[in-house]
């Protein structure tokens, strides 16, 4: 694997120094003192928690296309899921559950333009996903008009709710795993979404799973 360019952010100049001695034990990482001009840059920020404050500056970090970013929070509210998939953090990572090669297949992830949850936060945003749901189907409530997706977005969109990869959602629909790379892209390049994390959060939040 070619090295990644990372840039680390903490909350003190003490913690941050802990990261960046960490990350120096890495391989593949090269850490670098600020956003490079020519090339991508992982972003991998320490937090004790999910704030306004932190959120806002993902969402303004990722509007550079060259930067993708991984996050390391101490805790995390079932609550604030949502915020975080929606903020373009591509990759969460719990601070009790680092290792070495948890956060360097993090930082690679990023760089490739993955995104992941750890898998007990992941099953939380189903289960989240699944309640809303079936409040959805219980409340009355006039018909949506002017759904932003097409169908076979929404079917594509539930299976990734459901855990599914894309191989399997290609198997279960009657398609090619790359046929649902692409609607995956389109979709979120369409509505600017971030990766497939992120546009869970956008369907869920318009009542469209």
């Amino acid at each position: 694997m070619s090295a990644v360019a990372v840039l680390t952010k903490a909350p003190d100049p003490i913690s941050r120094a802990g990261l960046d001695s960490y990350l120096r034990a890495v391989p593949g990482v090269t850490l670098v003192a600020d956003r490079p001009a020519d090339q991508r840059c992982t972003v991998v920020q320490l937090a004790d928690a999910v704030s306004s404050d932190l959120l806002r500056e993902a969402r303004e970090l990722v509007l550079d296309p060259r930067i993708r970013l991984v996050l390391i929070v101490e805790r995390l509210r079932e609550d604030e899921l949502i915020d975080v998939a929606a903020s373009g953090i591509s990759h969460l990572l719990l601070r009790h559950e680092v290792t070495p090669a948890r956060l360097l297949r993090a930082v690679h992830g990023a760089h490739s333009g993955s995104s992941s949850l750890p898998p007990g936060l992941l099953n939380q945003l189903l289960d989240r996903i699944g309640r809303v749901q079936q409040g959805a189907e219980n409340a009355e409530s006039a018909p949506r008009r002017g759904q932003p997706l097409e169908e076979r977005e929404i079917a594509v969109l539930r299976l990734v709710a459901e855990g599914c990869d894309t191989a399997e959602i290609g198997a279960r629909l009657g398609y090619s795993e790359r046929w649902v790379k692409n609607v995956l892209h389109r979709l979120t390049s369409r509505l600017n979404l971030r990766n497939r994390t992120h546009a869970l959060a956008y369907a869920m939040r318009r009542g469209l799973l």
